[in-house]
């Protein structure tokens, strides 16, 4: 086995290196600790951004955790808070997330949301005061483990216009709804209502890597492929148009207007805005999903559906058709074997920062595991 030593300087190296989901949770704790989080909140931060890794959503996994670590010593995100739900009916709450990590609300939001469901059928939790809290199917996925239909949503800082404008207003803000399965491949589906999360931009620019035509706009309003055009007063594009900007508004009514969080443009930007915390909206639903038949049919219909699905005539150009979220679930599954892939510069300074707080670095290797084995 090829292992990167502590004195290896990944920069100085192609890449990618590999890490097992395990190490690469634990390096991560280890870092949230040493900042002040509690251990039972450092282990779901972290869980969240490697279990974003593992799926193939790398522009919202452990690569940014020296942000959000900047973001907790500059004061903007809150390592200790004291989260409470406060119920509004027996089956919909609210919770002030105190300027915490929005893994962490979301994750306390969703739990709360089971607990009703499970007693009354259906439970809803808001939250304001919170922040970015990654990848959306994360809360979805939990969920969907306690045997629920479950339904993410939140706002983001302003980075797309309305169809037709040049100005950001609304959010690239993302949709995550699963609902689980029998024998068959459930249904997670995790989206944004841009033609791209705009961490793809962002990870194109540090890469020094092109965008697809179609994904933003720069601050001209003119289509353009350079990532930095696109974030320099650039706005990304919806995706199919009025329809993208449609879903992006009704994100920021259930979880801004709503809550109580910022809304109609007014949440912090995690990447500029400096001078005051986001106040970040998330709505989140969980739902029985055999109040209308009984759990069985349920399970053979979702089976049902699935099976369709994969049985379609396949369109020119296609190999298969997949469920949303099944090829995150395969991915998932190789780099559970293999190991999660992280970029050179990206490793660097993941590295560097264990560095600062006097911590051992992530273990890595520079081949897959399966490629150890052979």
């Amino acid at each position: 086995m090829s292992t990167v030593s502590e004195a290896t300087k990944p920069e100085a190296a192609q890449g990618p290196f590999y890490a097992t989901a395990e190490d690469a949770e634990a390096f991560g704790r280890r870092l949230l600790i040493a900042h002040g989080v509690p251990e039972d909140d450092a282990r779901i931060v972290a869980s969240c951004l490697v279990r974003a890794d593992l799926r193939g959503v790398d522009t919202h996994g452990l690569q940014y955790l020296p942000h959000y670590l900047d973001r907790v010593r500059r004061g903007l995100i809150n390592p200790k808070p004291e989260l409470k739900v406060e119920r509004v009916t027996p089956m919909v709450g609210g919770l002030d997330g105190q300027n915490a990590f929005g893994f962490v609300v979301a994750t306390k939001a969703m739990a709360e949301a089971i607990e009703m469901a499970r007693e009354f059928g259906v439970g809803i939790v808001t939250c304001r005061r919170s922040t970015h809290f990654g990848m959306a199917a994360n809360y979805m996925l939990q969920a969907m483990d306690a045997g629920m239909i479950g339904m993410v949503f939140t706002n983001a800082s302003p980075g797309m216009p309305p169809w037709g404008g040049r100005d950001p207003i609304i959010g690239t803000s993302p949709i995550a709804c699963g609902a689980p399965a029998g024998a068959e491949t459930p249904f997670d589906l995790d989206m944004s209502p841009a033609a791209a999360a705009r961490g793809k931009v962002r990870r194109a620019a540090r890469r020094g890597e092109a965008i697809p035509l179609g994904y933003a706009l720069d601050k001209d309003g003119r289509p353009t492929t350079d990532p930095h055009a696109a974030l320099d007063g650039g706005v990304m594009q919806p995706i199919g148009g009025p329809k993208g900007s449609g879903l992006s508004m009704m994100m920021d009514v259930l979880c801004g207007v709503i809550t109580g969080a910022a809304c109609a443009g007014e949440v912090g930007n995690q990447f500029k805005d400096y001078d005051r915390p986001q106040n970040v909206g998330h709505f989140l639903l969980a739902m029985k999903p055999d109040l209308f038949v009984s759990k069985d049919e349920y399970l053979a219909r979702m089976d049902k559906l699935a099976r369709n699905v994969h049985a379609c005539r396949r369109a020119e150009g296609f190999d298969e058709i997949l469920m949303p979220g099944e090829r995150e679930r395969r991915l998932e599954a190789e780099y559970r074997r293999v190991g999660v892939p992280y970029n050179a510069k990206e490793l660097a300074e993941l590295q560097a920062e264990a560095a600062r707080a006097s911590l051992p670095p992530l273990k890595v290797s520079n081949t897959p595991r399966m490629s150890n084995s052979q």
